[in-house]
Formats: C-alpha cells, structure tokens, sequence
C-alpha cells in the first residue's frame, strides 16, 4: 500500500467531506422547506414529498449507470466531473419556474450523488491501513453528518427567511468550492487499482452484495419515513410553530453526528454487532416515536435518537467493501444508491400512512415495520454468509 502522510490524508478527506457536505444540504433540505416550495408552487406537502423521492431515485439510477459507463475513468477526475454536474443541477433547481421543471431537476441533480460517495470513499480507504477503513469512511461521510447538523438547519432558516431558492444556489456554490478543494488537495493514488465495466458488473452476480444492499435500502426506510415529513409533522400534530423546524432538525443532526461517530468506531471492531445492533435500535426507537407527538418536550428527544440512526451507514459501507471482490467503485456507489432507495421508500410508505387512518402517527409504525424488515434481511445475510467458503463471514 502507497504510504500517504497524515497530512495528505486529513487535506483529502476534508475536501472530499466537503463535498458530502454541499450535497448533503442538496438533499436533506428539501424536507425541511416542504410546506414553503408546496406554497410556492400551489401543491399539497405530500405531492411536494415526491421531490425527496425523485432526487433519491435519481441516486438509486445513477450510482450504477455512472459507475459502470466510467469505470476505467481515474478517480479523481471523476470526484470533479460529479460535482460539477450536482452545481449545476442546484443552480438549475433554483431557477425552476414550474413544479414539473423541479421534479426533472432534482432527479437530474440525485444522479451524480451515489457515484460521488462511493469513489470518495474508496479514495479515502484506499489512503489508510485496513483497520482505518471504517473511520476514514466516516470521516468522508461526516461532512453529510454536518449537513444534517448543521447545514440543513440553517439553510431551512434561510430558506424561510428569504426564500428556497436562494438555498439551492448557495448548495450549487458549495458544490463548485469543493470541486476547487479537491482538485488542489487529493492526490491521485499511483496504485489505483483499475477496472472495467465487466469487472465492475461481477459485483452483481455476489448474493452477499444484493443482501447487504437489501439492509440498507429496507432497515433505512424506517428512519426516512419519519424523517422526510418532520416538518409538517411537527407542525401538525405536535402543534410547533414553523421556527421548531431549524431546530428540530439540528437536533437531529446532534444524533446523527453522535450516531456516525460510534458507528465508524465500531465497525472497525465488529460489523456483525454494528449492524445488528443498530437495526434493533432503529426498530425501538421508530416504534416509540408515535407516542411522543403531543409534545414538544417528549418529541425532541426522539428526534435527537432518531438521528443516531446513521450509525448503521459506515458498518454497511464496510461490509459492501469486504464482499466486492474486484467491483469495489460499484458496490460503494450502489451502498448509497440502497439509502437513496430506502429515502424513496422511506419518503412513499410514509406520505401513505399520512393520508391513512394512522395519520402523522404512522409514519413511526411504517418505520418501525421497515427496521424489523432490514432486521430479518440482516438474519438471512449473516446465514448465508456462513455457507459462503469464500465470503468473509458476519
């Protein structure tokens, strides 16, 4: 393995997390402006829910189309390729003068997203020693857990305060600063281990792939469930006035932030438990919130633990590492392509049980439902991978 200084890897990791930072507000805030873009354009809050889907299926497309059509492409110079396409697909956004010109828009914009997180990651594993891996891919990551913490509070402030489209061109700068960064501070490994599309596409014949990407897009259904409709959540049934929101969600972001952090540390040590653990977790946690809606002093806290949710994230991205083979670009991309699955999941289930008799409260149960599910996948995964001779086993 190449030897990189700790100063070249912490300068890589950080400009690269910054671009997960810029694409993190790119996605997330959206839930957070649902009722202003709603007004904006005349709709109702769970047909603007079909925004949030649509960029995660822009994800779930993209990740593997991308990572197939390119794969002999140099990494680095990908990482660039992508942001410029998020920017641009953010500036394009803002400027949407109609609701179906948005909806175009943002699927568009979703589709460099996955291929984006899967090369970085691989990038920042491939600079440190095999049990680094985890961390280093939490810490790539961190810049979305900052988003969420801090990002997307201030940037649903201001979106409240100005309007939603002075966000998406402000997301549309981050973007094209990161693409500066990155260009300056990442080097391009000398040992890049290169591929093809043949090779890449092995990664589909692999059960174990398909299984640990089930987890994710299923598992982290339940979190996104509840998470893409907070906002009018909050307002409607808890009863909070519009100013809760930003902090609502900065104290998601608290527990997401907290949730990365234990999650990274602890694959590094045991994935099987990691991953487990934290689906278990998920289902309790979902299967409580129901309950906590009367109130702004019972919901919050719920908020907070709903967050530490993501501490599933690194444990999966791992896993998909261990079990790739030679197909290491695809599988990290097609890992968020799953959690972009599971956010259109999430987000459909969740605008389903809200127009149900189960209302606001439903979409605690359909999340609770989609963990116990991502459970039973993770059950199936961990038998299978025990009869596999040559699969690393959970």
């Amino acid at each position: 393995m190449t030897q990189f200084s700790k100063a070249q890897v912490r300068l890589a990791i950080f400009a690269m997390a910054i671009g997960s930072f810029a694409i993190g507000i790119g996605e997330f805030v959206i839930m957070g402006l649902l009722p202003d873009v709603a007004t904006d354009f005349n709709t109702d809050t769970r047909t603007t829910g079909h925004l949030i889907s649509l960029y995660a299926l822009g994800v779930v497309i993209g990740a593997p189309l991308i990572t197939i059509l390119f794969a002999r492409f140099p990494r680095k110079p990908m990482l660039l390729i992508l942001l410029f396409v998020f920017a641009i697909g953010n500036f394009a956004s803002a400027s949407a003068d109609n609701y179906f010109l948005l909806q175009v828009l943002r699927f568009l914009t979703g589709l460099p997203h996955g291929a984006y997180f899967g090369i970085a990651c691989l990038v920042a594993a491939d600079m440190v020693r095999r049990n680094q891996r985890g961390m280093a891919v939490t810490m790539v990551m961190m810049g979305l857990t900052i988003a969420i913490l801090v990002g997307n509070p201030l940037a649903t402030w201001l979106g409240q305060l100005i309007d939603w489209r002075t966000v998406y061109h402000t997301v549309g700068a981050l973007g094209l600063v990161a693409l500066v960064m990155i260009a300056l501070v990442v080097p391009q490994h000398p040992n890049e281990q290169k591929t093809s599309a043949r090779g890449e596409m092995r990664a589909l014949q692999n059960p174990q792939v398909w299984l640990t990407l089930a987890i994710g897009a299923i598992g982290f259904g339940g979190m996104f469930a509840v998470l893409s409709y907070i906002a009018p959540t909050l307002i409607n049934a808890t009863g909070l006035a519009p100013h809760w929101i930003p902090i609502a969600l900065l104290i998601y972001g608290i527990g997401s932030l907290a949730g990365s952090l234990v999650g990274g540390w602890a694959a590094d040590r045991s994935l099987k438990l990691t991953i487990g653990g934290s689906l278990i977790w998920s289902a309790v946690v979902l299967g409580v919130f129901p309950f906590t809606l009367e109130s702004v002093w019972s919901v919050m806290p719920m908020v907070l633990l709903l967050g530490s949710a993501a501490a599933l994230v690194p444990a999966l991205q791992v896993r998909l590492m261990d079990v790739a083979g030679e197909a290491q670009t695809l599988a990290a991309s097609l890992n968020h392509s799953a959690f972009n699955a599971a956010n259109a999941l999430g987000a459909w289930l969740g605008g389903l049980a809200i127009v149900s008799p189960l209302s606001w409260q439903g979409t605690g149960w359909v999340g609770c439902g989609l963990s116990l599910a991502g459970l039973l996948l993770f059950w199936v995964t961990k038998k299978h991978s025990r009869k596999t001779p040559d699969i690393i086993s959970l």
